[in-house]
C-alpha cells in the first residue's frame, strides 16, 4: 500500500484492517483477538479464550476482558478521527460479571462512542460469550490528539 496512513481518517485506517490490506495491531496478534468489524463510531473484536490466558485460579485473566475491551472502545474512538489525528486512553472503568473459561468458544466485544468531542470523546464496550450472555461491560475516555 503507498498511501500514507496520515492521510486516511482513522474509519478507513480501521476498515484496511478488517480486509486485510494493513496487518492488525501487535497486541491483537499476540493475544489472537481480531477486528471483525467497524463502522463510524464502532468496532467490534473477537477472541477465543485459551490456557495461556489462565489466572493461578483456573480462569482467563481479568486483564484480558480489560484488553478486548479498551481495543474495542479505542478502535471505535479511532474511526471518529480525521487523518492525521490520534488518541489515547485517559480513563478506562470495566464491571465483570463473570468469568472467561477456556475452551468456551469465542468471545465478541463490541465498542460504541457515545460523546466525541473536539478534544475528547467517550464510549461503551459490552464483552459477550457465544450464547450472548454479557461477561463484562465498561466506558472509556479518550483524549483526541493532533490537529
Amino acid at each position: 500500500m503507498t498511501t500514507s496512513l496520515d492521510t486516511l481518517s482513522g474509519l478507513d485506517q480501521m476498515q484496511l484492517i478488517v480486509t486485510g490490506e494493513l496487518p492488525p495491531p501487535r497486541i491483537a496478534v499476540l493475544l489472537g483477538m481480531r477486528l471483525v468489524d467497524v463502522a463510524d463510531g464502532a468496532a467490534t473484536f473477537e477472541l477465543t479464550p485459551d490456557e495461556r490466558m489462565m489466572n493461578p485460579i483456573g480462569s482467563i485473566h481479568g486483564g484480558i476482558a480489560a484488553t478486548i475491551l479498551d481495543s474495542c472502545m479505542g478502535c471505535a474512538v479511532h474511526t471518529t478521527l480525521a487523518p492525521g489525528q490520534g488518541y489515547t486512553t485517559a480513563q478506562l472503568n470495566l464491571h465483570y460479571l463473570r468469568a472467561m473459561q477456556p475452551g468456551m468458544g469465542p468471545v465478541r466485544a463490541t465498542g460504541t462512542v457515545m460523546h466525541r468531542g473536539r478534544r475528547q470523546s467517550t464510549a461503551e464496550g459490552k464483552l459477550y460469550d457465544v450464547s450472548g450472555t454479557l461477561i463484562a461491560h465498561g466506558t472509556t475516555t479518550c483524549l483526541i490528539l493532533g490537529t
